[in-house]
């Protein structure tokens, strides 16, 4: 028997998603992924196209699991820049794509963008439609792509971009993610011992006869208030948590404040800054190399910042570019930017090579950003242990510092 062909085809309408078997005027077996109205108008459409269906089955449509995320917009990118470059037809990438994913929600989103291209929609006001995944400076390039006849070439440093940026971010994510989980199993397992184990040990004591140490009654008391109204403050640091995250989403000002103060943090503070500048110096030189005007450039190198201090100073740079001044004197101004930066800018401006120059800048911050990263796990593993010693030690001293006295008198 033949190997087994994966083939896409092209449907009326795009409601559910179908998986779908069967065999074509060969007779060998072929199967895809597809969107219809029903079943019927799936199987009509195979049937169309010289396909015999033998298996149709529904895909859920639920998003769960399946939720767009940064990473998969950036591999998106790529397959997309790939195959564009490859010679396939944009329609048919789409096609290619959207049915290769297994992410339900990306398989819609990718779907509903080429149903947009057949209908002779731009690329990217296809785009400019889903807002959440496609930002600015995604369709800002793919528009200046589409102008200059390069879209390949355009998609490809979107691509590369998108990669340098998720790359950097995980990096970051990973290294708060240990302290992160070791201080949540800290916090547990406090809570076990002061529900648990010490009211044990606070009926061994009760029969000393004795006043207890002041530490090992400092530890009891606390232990009984986790007892009885543990429960009501885990539900008002519950809605601490909520109130916070809330207002944060929804506050400029706060989360302003907030950046303001991750970056005089020490050791994370300098991190948070060298990324920062990475991100304005990548997104900069991706989109002047694509040939957008600088005013517009700064409008998009501004939110993809990634911090509200940066992004602020972005945009009265830009206004300050918009009236002739040079780029380098707006830098300058801000004050928040290296020298090393704001002298390879300047020379970029001078040389006309300003993507070039802040490629490399960018080059050179993204790789301080990975320095930084590791020399922080190395740092925080020892605090860590430290941290977590002290706790669950001092909780343990406190439980045996009655017995040492009881020893002590008893000698």
């Amino acid at each position: 028997m033949a190997p087994a062909a994966t083939a896409t085809v092209r449907t009326i309408k795009r409601d559910t998603p179908y998986a779908w078997e069967g065999r074509d005027k060969r007779g060998q077996r072929i199967k895809g992924k597809s969107l219809a109205p029903d079943e019927a108008s799936l199987r009509v459409e195979l049937r169309r196209q010289g396909i015999a269906p033998s298996r149709i089955r529904k895909q859920s449509q639920s998003l769960k699991g399946g939720r767009v995320n940064a990473g998969d917009i950036a591999i998106f990118s790529r397959q997309l820049a790939t195959m564009l470059a490859s010679g396939i037809p944009m329609v048919q990438s789409f096609e290619i794509v959207g049915s290769g994913s297994d992410k339900p929600a990306l398989q819609k989103l990718i779907l509903d963008v080429k149903s947009d291209v057949e209908s002779g929609t731009s690329l990217h006001e296809a785009l400019g439609k889903h807002p959440l995944h496609f930002d600015d400076l995604f369709v800002n390039l793919v528009e200046a792509g589409e102008q200059a006849g390069a879209l390949e070439t355009l998609l490809d440093k979107i691509a590369t971009y998108k990669e340098k940026t998720e790359a950097m971010k995980k990096k970051v994510k990973k290294a708060l993610f240990y302290p992160a989980a070791v201080m949540v199993v800290a916090f547990l397992v406090t809570i076990i011992l002061m529900i648990f184990v010490i009211p044990e040990f606070q009926s061994l004591f009760q029969g000393f006869g004795a006043n207890l140490p002041a530490f090992t009654q400092f530890v009891i008391n606390i232990s009984e208030v986790v007892q009885h109204d543990g429960i009501y403050l885990g539900i008002v640091l519950a809605g601490i948590v909520w109130v916070f995250f809330y207002f944060k989403k929804r506050s400029r000002k706060m989360r302003e404040v907030l950046d303001r103060i991750t970056l005089k943090l020490p050791v994370v503070g300098p991190i948070i800054n060298k990324a920062a500048i990475a991100r304005y110096s990548r997104t900069l030189a991706t989109m002047f190399a694509a040939g957008v005007p600088l005013v517009e450039a700064l409008e998009s190198v501004a939110g993809a910042c990634g911090n509200i201090v940066y992004e602020d100073a972005v945009m009265k740079m830009k206004d300050e570019v918009a009236t002739g001044q040079r780029l380098q004197r707006a830098m300058e101004a801000r004050g928040i930017f290296p020298n090393m930066v704001v002298q390879m800018i300047a020379v970029g401006e001078e040389s006309g090579s300003l993507d070039t120059m802040a490629g490399k800048v960018a080059t050179f911050y993204e790789a301080e950003v990975d320095n930084a990263v590791d020399a922080m796990s190395s740092l925080l593993e020892p605090l860590i242990m430290v941290v977590l010693g002290v706790i669950v030690g001092g909780l343990v001293i406190a439980m045996y510092l009655p017995i040492f006295h009881l020893g002590q008198v008893v000698g």
